[in-house]
């Protein structure tokens, strides 16, 4: 039988670094996190340069991306997309206007996902600058991500709930190409999606998300 005390020990060491930081999500070492599910985009038709357009959201195996949620006001500071409001419930992704939702793009071995800012695809100026907004199809305890191309700019992880309601959101910074993991304080499952947005003066690209808690005997 799978218990949530099995899944627990799995999480051991980072449910400990959790413990310490008092939040409701943590920024955890993502090597702590036991995992099962990785999306590497590298399925995807991509591109050089600003890549390969998408102008819906896209649907993969586990999880959906977009540029926020229904109910959520997009706008813009710059040549960065801010996002605000409240979502609505329950939670489903829209795609934003034509070319500012996101491009697959090829960098060096890997296909990356970047978010197109208010300047518009193929605009260098939008390219990793634009929200960008992740459902999954169920909810989680932890997750993990890497971010590329950070030049010392910050970044905003909002994490919710199925119902719209912010769990927390997390500010990262100094942004530089490395992989942050998340974890739910008592691995409570109810991450239902997050939005990240940034203000890193180069834009920044997303690869290899990983989810799914992999259980364990208890």
């Amino acid at each position: 039988m799978v218990r949530i005390v099995g899944l627990a020990l799995g999480f051991s060491l980072a449910a400990s670094v959790a413990a310490a930081c008092a939040r409701a999500i943590c920024v955890v070492p993502p090597e702590t996190l036991p995992l099962a599910h990785v999306i590497t985009f590298d399925d995807q038709p991509s591109g050089m340069g600003p890549g390969i357009e998408h102008r819906d959201v896209l649907v993969l195996d586990g999880a959906q991306f977009g540029e926020h949620f229904h109910g959520q006001i997009r706008g813009a500071v710059g040549d960065f997309d801010v996002i605000a409001g409240q979502a609505l419930a329950p939670l489903a992704l829209r795609p934003g206007p034509a070319g500012e939702l996101f491009s697959i793009h090829r960098l060096g071995p890997s296909n990356v996902i970047n978010g197109f800012g208010p300047a518009r695809f193929p605009k260098r100026e939008a390219q990793g600058e634009g929200a960008l907004a992740v459902l999954f199809d169920d909810d989680q305890p932890a997750l993990s991500f890497d971010i590329l191309g950070g030049e010392d700019g910050t970044a905003l992880i909002t994490f919710l709930r199925r119902d719209g309601t912010v769990i927390d959101a997390v500010e990262l910074t100094p942004l530089s190409d490395r992989e942050f993991g998340f974890m739910r304080q008592g691995l409570r499952p109810d991450i239902a999606g997050f939005v990240i947005t940034n203000t890193d003066p180069e834009g920044i690209a997303v690869d290899n998300l990983r989810f799914g808690a992999v259980p364990q005997l208890g």
